[in-house]
């Protein structure tokens, strides 16, 4: 609240000295040269695409389930979208079917730019690397869709650690800083890269397509030019000072979120859990965004819905496939994704955040363990 309160009491609300020092913060947590801040996680989509110079002669290619930003943000920019399946155990991009929408597209369709964006769902990294190299064979980029991910990474068997919103294996990474993310800034997002040039388009983008690193502004410091066309998509400095606060209690907020899964699979061990729901593996790298159960038989999964709104706890499915929706379903079936329909029938998010009480928490296992009894 201090924090806030310095910014509305100081001349800056917006374009001032806290987004730049929130960025300088950004960079230094999750291990990036370059973090362009703006108004949300949609916008970090799109502003690190439009800045690969994603149009309307390019392809992108998403995991079918995801939020509908993920696919929308091309769609802003007039892009096709390709939707590949997910693992059926994590929602987690599979890498068989992007290869053969890569394939598909470079044999079926005339592009400019193409452009895969993995999600790290849940809070878990996507294999970065694997979806780099193939990338690489078929001339694509990569943007890692990276909101529910900050802190989260992968190890090998050498020790060494691929950290989601890096951008080693990747071009460019987004976050999000809505209320639910782990950074919040009320909204807000980012893009996060290693690339100087990527950097500088996005924050021209950001603001107008309007630059003031001209050969008249040394003489003129008031003199601006617009070289391109941008959308207004800046944070405030409010936000950023939220943002620089929260990112303080990131790696608190993501030990107590690992805390909460160590509990719900001990729990969950018992076998009057165990013969009835499947849960996501313990991994040290794992951010828990989310913690995700899934029924082994599906019908259950909505059942289970309402049985915990009665006793007051929420859940939520994340998410309905892309096909799913009138406005992305096109030419596809549901019968093209079947890994995304296994884990579309029978997940459910149930309860997951740092404020969670360990008497919470109880009462959601207890009342989980009533519904499967």
């Amino acid at each position: 609240m201090e924090a806030v309160s310095n910014v509305l009491k100081s001349p800056w609300l917006t374009q001032g000295p806290k987004v730049p020092e929130f960025e300088d913060h950004l960079c230094e947590f999750l291990r990036v040269k370059h973090a362009v801040a703006c108004s949300s996680g949609t916008a970090a989509l799109q502003l690190a695409y439009a800045s690969l110079g994603v149009n309307s002669d390019s392809i992108g290619v998403v995991p079918s389930v995801t939020f509908a930003a993920t696919a929308n943000a091309f769609r802003y920019l007039d892009a096709k979208v390709m939707l590949c399946d997910v693992n059926e155990d994590d929602g987690i991009i599979n890498l068989a079917s992007l290869e053969e929408q890569l394939i598909s597209a470079r044999k079926n369709h005339n592009f400019n730019i193409g452009v895969i964006c993995p999600v790290s769902l849940a809070g878990k990294s996507a294999p970065l690397k694997e979806i780099y190299e193939l990338a690489k064979i078929y001339d694509f980029h990569v943007i890692e869709d990276a909101s529910h991910s900050p802190g989260a990474y992968l190890g090998d068997n050498d020790g060494h650690r691929t950290y989601s919103c890096s951008s080693e294996w990747t071009d460019a990474s987004t976050v999000s800083f809505h209320p639910v993310k782990h950074i919040c800034c009320g909204e807000g997002g980012a893009i996060l890269t290693n690339s100087p040039d990527l950097a500088r388009k996005a924050e021209r983008l950001r603001s107008h397509g309007i630059t003031r690193d001209t050969s008249q502004s040394k003489d003129r410091p008031w003199y601006y030019e617009q070289v391109e066309l941008g959308w207004n998509f800046r944070i405030t400095d409010i936000q950023a000072a939220l943002g620089i606060e929260q990112l303080k209690r990131l790696g608190s907020s993501i030990q107590k979120r690992h805390s909460i899964a160590q509990k719900y699979d001990i729990a969950f061990a018992e076998p009057k859990f165990r013969s009835k729901i499947d849960c996501p593996l313990i991994l040290d790298g794992h951010a828990w965004h989310l913690y995700v159960i899934r029924f082994r038989d599906s019908t259950l999964r909505d059942q289970a819905y309402h049985y915990l709104k009665a006793r007051g706890i929420i859940t939520q499915v994340h998410y309905i496939p892309l096909y799913r929706h009138p406005y992305h379903a096109g030419n596809y079936l549901a019968d093209d994704f079947p890994g995304a329909e296994a884990y579309f029938s029978s997940c459910l998010s149930i309860p997951m955040s740092p404020s969670l009480l360990p008497a919470e928490q109880e009462e959601v296992i207890n009342a989980l363990g009533d519904f499967l009894s």
